[in-house]
């Protein structure tokens, strides 16, 4: 399913009718607001972006989808006036996958489509853990937080990986340092506090997760409504 948000009916329309005589399902909207309620409950394969919008504009738009944790991997291909340079250059920068330059012919943009598509399309289907706004990828060894890439150290991504992969359960502080040191006794606890608080660090607002277990350990917890 592709996604134009643009405000000129003409075009919108125009749009619509080559994507879908070009074996596509297409979707319309008129303005920012409404995209942003309609992709909250459905995610489309590819969006085609207008900048100048009503309501929310494309630029905000697009910085919205990029630090969102469900959002941040659909492709996105904007649309800029001809002669706005400073768009085009602040679209890509914010992540952006391509862009049309107005006035585009249809079938420039149904090629730019299908280069995008195949560009963006996975080779394979990686190992996720997603919880809140953290997704874990257990084959690239990689940790997004809000869409935003979170560098860690080894153990800091086991630790993760563990609290991920166990919502909600409390680890003594004994058994984590078994699963991630591969030690039977800690000793001193400090070891093991101190990479929870750069894990929790590192993670920006998502490391509220991590929640302490007076005389436990700890346990990841993250809000039902993520």
């Amino acid at each position: 399913m592709i996604w134009c948000v643009e405000d000129d009916t003409s075009t919108r329309e125009i749009e619509l009718y080559t994507l879908n005589s070009t074996g596509f399902e297409a979707k319309g909207f008129d303005n920012g607001t409404s995209f942003w309620d309609a992709v909250q409950k459905e995610q489309p394969d590819l969006v085609i972006l207008d900048v100048m919008l009503p309501g929310i504009d494309g630029i905000e738009l697009l910085k919205r989808m990029r630090k969102s944790a469900e959002l941040y991997r659909i492709p996105v291909i904007m649309a800029t006036a001809k002669g706005e340079e400073y768009d085009k250059i602040q679209s890509l920068d914010l992540g952006a996958d391509d862009y049309l330059v107005k006035p585009f012919g249809m079938m420039e943009m149904v090629s730019r489509i299908k280069a995008v598509l195949r560009r963006c399309q996975p080779l394979n289907h990686p190992h996720l853990l997603k919880d809140g706004d953290v997704v874990v990828n257990l084959d690239e060894r990689t940790v997004t937080a809000y869409g935003e890439r979170i560098n860690l150290t080894y153990k800091e991504f086991e630790l993760l990986r563990i609290f991920v992969s166990h919502p909600g359960i409390a680890f003594t502080r004994d058994q984590l340092f078994s699963q991630v040191w591969n030690m039977d006794y800690m000793g001193d606890s400090r070891t093991l506090d101190m990479h929870i608080r750069t894990l929790r660090m590192k993670l920006g607002d998502s490391g509220k997760y991590i929640e302490t277990v007076r005389n436990v350990g700890y346990r990841w917890e993250a809000p039902d409504d993520k």
